[in-house]
């Protein structure tokens, strides 16, 4: 699949995301539902999360090393990123679209979560840990960023069990439509 940054955008824009099949092909995928991780009251996070918390085990940051944390979401026995894939974050990160939100323990990778802004919405790719509750963390705080920059929604895409423990909500195609139309309109900064 031969891609520019403009058209991988402009499909995201649009309610797309990119997947590699089972045989590596890079495909665009629409689903009927879409899941979002609440900005708002309804997030929250498994109670064991709060001493971890409490203690600041985590220091957190955004493209400290991108590159490890598209490797370690893709790093696994299913995965949906392909070798391709992987440029492409890499080329998108590059133009700044792509963001790593990371969690370190000193100077160790704990976890991550690989996703884009666009607009007001932040598209979640992927997460992945290294050390016990280090995308976790990632979730909170950077709900907690994301929040603080103004942002519409965070779309996670697919519902899971994982997920579901944050709050995700799964709503309509029609309905997210709808807010991808509210996002495009605005002005938020990541960094």
């Amino acid at each position: 699949m031969l891609f520019n940054i403009s058209s991988i955008i402009e499909g995201y824009s649009q309610g797309y995301f990119l997947m590699a099949d089972d045989e590596e092909g890079l495909n665009w995928y629409s689903t009927r539902q879409r899941t979002l991780i609440p900005l708002d009251d309804r997030f929250r996070y498994p109670k064991s999360l709060q001493p971890v918390l409490n203690q600041n085990r985590f220091s957190v940051a955004i493209n400290r090393d991108f590159e490890a944390v598209c490797e370690g979401c893709a790093n696994r026995e299913t995965t949906w990123i392909s070798a391709e894939l992987k440029e492409i974050y890499l080329a998108l990160y590059h133009a700044g679209w792509a963001y790593s939100f990371e969690t370190w323990q000193g100077n160790e990778l704990a976890g991550g979560i690989l996703g884009m802004a666009i607009a007001g919405m932040f598209i979640g790719e992927s997460m992945f840990y290294r050390i016990d509750d280090g995308s976790k963390v990632a979730m909170v705080k950077l709900v907690q960023h994301l929040r603080q920059r103004g942002y519409l929604f965070f779309d996670a895409q697919l519902q899971n069990p994982h997920l579901e423990r944050f709050g995700s909500y799964v709503i309509s195609l029609k309905q997210y439509q709808r807010l991808l139309t509210q996002a495009l309109r605005l002005p938020c900064q990541f960094n």
